[in-house]
């Protein structure tokens, strides 16, 4: 339990020191250090991990595992590009003289402070075996994030924080009437053990009354799949991806909305527990192919390439819930494709930060030449484009493809089609836009512009995209069994066709 507490309390004590520390280098090395040190205990989990008590808040599943691995790689690949970017940030834009906000504290602080706590708040929605609990930590992921997005403090970024704020808030509101609904639930167990603990309300679902479990299942995937992007509850992640800096994009697509899900997650496991799989796994099902629809509309007409990297993260969450709906190896594939997506999208907004510094636009028409001006990134973006359009060998295709042959072993034809044609639509989109970005001349950069391409703002994406690469080729076997740990957790029947979408022959 201490390594548990140590891994939520640790980053939050290091955010509040940071707010308040006047030595910029002394932030950088407390930034890093957390991270090392936090994916050391992360790291330490899967060797030894805490036995799950039945009234325990806090404990290690596999799938909280998986997700606090994801949160922790990603923070360490973002705290090394995070030293080096705001260090040109700040001599770019000489932002060191400015007057503080938040609590006085220098925008440096607040970034490095709000990073680490954000981190906390992460960590401490994976770890949490309590209804309750998640939603208040995910409630602080929220708090801990807008002022990241609000970081240039331009009106833009104002108004995706107070969009980002608003839209979530309703989300996490919604969310807390799915957990009083879920407590209406647990009173039918009847032996005064109606807590909100994961563990023990698994070990009851079928005791659980299953009109209020379906109310509460419905109002915390509203809630929750806000937060995560499904569409049509999406709105706010397109502003807030395209706004904040490229690290913080980074955690926003590639962590947050993981964890968003995990809530989902476990209320779909009381569900199938329950004998209710059919009606949860329907509605992921639909908002799954609604949020991979909404997506390759947008993205087949977008010209800015962050929003459309934001407008990717909707559907590759839509990918996920579709996997998890379609039951069998779905689950495996959706779970599979949540390590593959965040990887592979982190590493593609930090290169989306170094074409944005090095052009100073976000849209399409105004980047060329990406191979001549900045040739290593310019591979990485053709990479990690390749890898988010799942394309072999990248262990995107592996998962995406295994989505596809659940709904193809289900009977769902239709579903299989929609979703087919869907991810055509989203590859020629993005084609579109990605290589006309790296043909051509680049133009003259005035003087204040980075000519070279400096370490750290190209490692962290070299590695993250050479570990989906590895996985697509060999997957680790420690990876692989957590994954089939996590289908089996819902390994059920295959659901029956969805009745809006196709009828069963």
């Amino acid at each position: 339990m201490f390594i548990l507490l140590l891994l939520i309390l640790m980053p939050i004590i290091a955010g509040l020191t940071a707010l308040g520390w006047g030595s910029r280098v002394g932030r950088r090395l407390l930034l890093i250090s957390v991270a090392i040190v936090h994916l050391l205990l992360t790291a330490f989990l899967w060797v030894s991990r805490p036995e799950l008590t039945e009234y325990g808040w806090l404990g290690v599943d596999d799938a909280g595992l998986l997700f606090l691995s994801i949160t922790s790689v990603l923070f360490l690949a973002t705290s090394v590009y995070t030293v080096g970017y705001l260090q040109q940030e700040y001599s770019r834009r000489h932002l060191d003289t400015e007057e503080g906000f938040l609590f006085l504290a220098k925008p440096k602080a607040v970034y490095v402070g709000c990073m680490l706590v954000f981190l906390g708040a992460m960590t401490g929605v994976t770890l949490s075996h309590h209804f309750g609990l998640l939603w208040v930590f995910m409630e602080a992921t929220t708090l801990a994030s807008a002022p990241l997005i609000y970081f240039h403090r331009h009106h833009r970024s104002l108004e995706a924080t107070w969009k980002y704020l608003l839209i979530c808030s309703v989300g996490i509101a919604l969310a807390l009437l799915g957990n009083f609904l879920l407590a209406v639930s647990a009173k039918a167990i009847g032996d005064g053990n109606s807590t909100l603990v994961f563990s023990n309300l698994l070990a009851h679902a079928k005791q659980l009354n299953p009109v209020w479990l379906k109310a509460a299942f419905i109002f915390m995937l509203v809630g929750y799949g806000t937060k995560m992007g499904l569409a049509p509850m999406h709105s706010q992640l397109p502003d807030a991806d395209s706004e904040a800096p490229p690290a913080v994009a980074a955690l926003l697509s590639g962590a947050l909305l993981n964890c968003a899900f995990l809530g989902i997650f476990r209320i779909h496991m009381l569900c199938v527990g329950n004998g209710q799989a059919q009606f949860s796994q329907q509605l992921l099902i639909l908002l799954g192919l609604v949020s991979i629809g909404v997506s390759a509309t947008f993205i087949i007409r977008q010209r800015d390439f962050r929003r459309m990297l934001a407008y990717s993260s909707i559907e590759h969450m839509g990918i996920i819930a579709l996997g998890v709906g379609l039951g069998g190896v779905g689950v495996f594939g959706a779970g599979l494709h949540a390590i593959n997506h965040s990887l592979t999208k982190a590493a593609l907004f930090l290169v989306a930060g170094n074409i944005f510094t090095a052009f100073d636009s976000k849209f399409v028409a105004d980047v060329r030449g990406l191979k001549r001006a900045l040739p290593i990134t310019a591979v990485l973006w053709l990479a990690g484009f390749l890898s988010i359009t799942g394309s072999a060998p990248f262990a995107t295709f592996l998962s995406e493809f295994t989505v596809l042959k659940a709904a193809l072993d289900g009977g769902f034809y239709v579903v299989a089609a929609l979703y087919l044609g869907m991810l055509g639509l989203i590859f020629i989109g993005m084609v579109n836009n990605v290589i006309p970005m790296a043909q051509g001349n680049p133009p003259e950069f005035p003087s204040d512009r980075p000519r070279r391409e400096p370490l750290w703002s190209v490692a962290p994406s070299a590695v993250l995209a050479g570990v989906v690469l590895l996985f697509g080729l060999w997957l680790p076997q420690p990876v692989q069994h957590v994954i089939d740990n996590i289908s089996a957790s819902v390994n059920v029947q295959q659901p029956m066709s969805v009745a809006v979408l196709e009828k069963k022959p």
